[in-house]
């Protein structure tokens, strides 16, 4: 086991590390996509969500389309997306995002969305018909679907899993101890075994950890073995930033050296692939996870 520094709480409300410095998003195609995204009314989790690598990835063509609004049911302490009633959802919403993604000639996309644990299919249909209108407007364009929490609704998981996405992704968030505090509304075990039916559906499996939210080396090497034992194959670690100063405060900032040790690890302990880093989010690289 390795020891590297940490920089306190304290420090964090001073100055972020250097390692987190990001350039403002600017360029041709960052313009293009931005203005394909105004024009198609599309949601984006890039915007809602406050990543850090959108210049990066709109620099590069490529977004995270966000469907079922931007209005989510969950009231997670560490998330920038707006919480409480949801309108009704847009059943043009598929046709609207397949033709975006044709537009932009993406050759990988991404698709999340908010939780609505309001709607009985817990928006599954959307879901599906999202992914079928994209593979018929774009049919070799690959896609991964980054979806919610579906409460043991096993009948609306796979509906959602059903479109003919090559990647599924869940995000796990957190170790099980900071459950409670960062993802009241969820369950560690229930999010496992989420992953778990979708990888006995057959699907390339997917999940994301923020790291400095205060867990131990230890828990992470847990979560790790859990997610080897359910069928994960894809992790993506990164450094949690506190959005606004009513989310959940950053524990501590995890040194680069740290997130390449834990890299190390989830490949020994039987993951397939770890995308590890302070800026890692659950769509970087995202087009690195079809084929691992």
């Amino acid at each position: 086991m390795i020891e590297l520094p940490v920089i306190s709480e304290e420090a964090t409300r001073r100055k972020k590390p250097d390692w987190l410095r990001v350039k403002l998003p600017v360029g041709k195609e960052y313009a293009k996509v931005r203005k394909l995204v105004d024009q198609h009314k599309l949601h984006t989790i890039c915007e809602s969500g406050n990543c850090p690598n959108m210049g990066e990835c709109w620099g590069a063509g490529t977004a995270t389309f966000m469907i079922l609004g931007n209005v989510c049911t969950r009231s997670c302490s560490f998330c920038a997306v707006a919480t409480g009633r949801p309108p009704e959802y847009d059943e043009d919403e598929p046709r609207r995002v397949a033709e975006a993604i044709q537009l932009m000639g993406v050759k990988h996309a991404v698709l999340t969305s908010v939780n609505r644990d309001e709607l009985k299919d817990k928006g599954a249909e959307i879901w599906y018909q999202t992914v079928v209108k994209t593979k018929e407007l774009s049919p070799s364009t690959t896609i991964e679907t980054l979806i919610p929490d579906v409460k043991s609704n096993w009948d609306a998981l796979y509906r959602m899993i059903s479109g003919g996405q090559e990647v599924v992704s869940h995000n796990m968030e957190t170790v099980g101890s900071l459950y409670r505090r960062v993802r009241p509304q969820a369950k560690y075990d229930r999010s496992l075994e989420q992953i778990k039916l979708t990888k006995e559906y057959g699907k390339r499996t997917k999940t994301g950890i923020m790291l400095g939210l205060g867990e131990t080396k230890e828990e992470v090497y847990k979560a790790m073995d859990d997610l080897a034992a359910n069928g994960c194959d894809i992790l993506t670690l990164g450094q949690y930033l506190q959005p606004t100063k009513m989310h959940i405060e950053v524990a501590e900032f995890i040194h680069p050296d740290l997130f390449d040790h834990y890299r190390e690890e989830g490949l020994k302990r039987g993951l397939k692939y770890v995308e590890s880093g302070p800026l890692v989010r659950s769509s970087y690289h995202a087009e690195r996870h079809v084929n691992v």
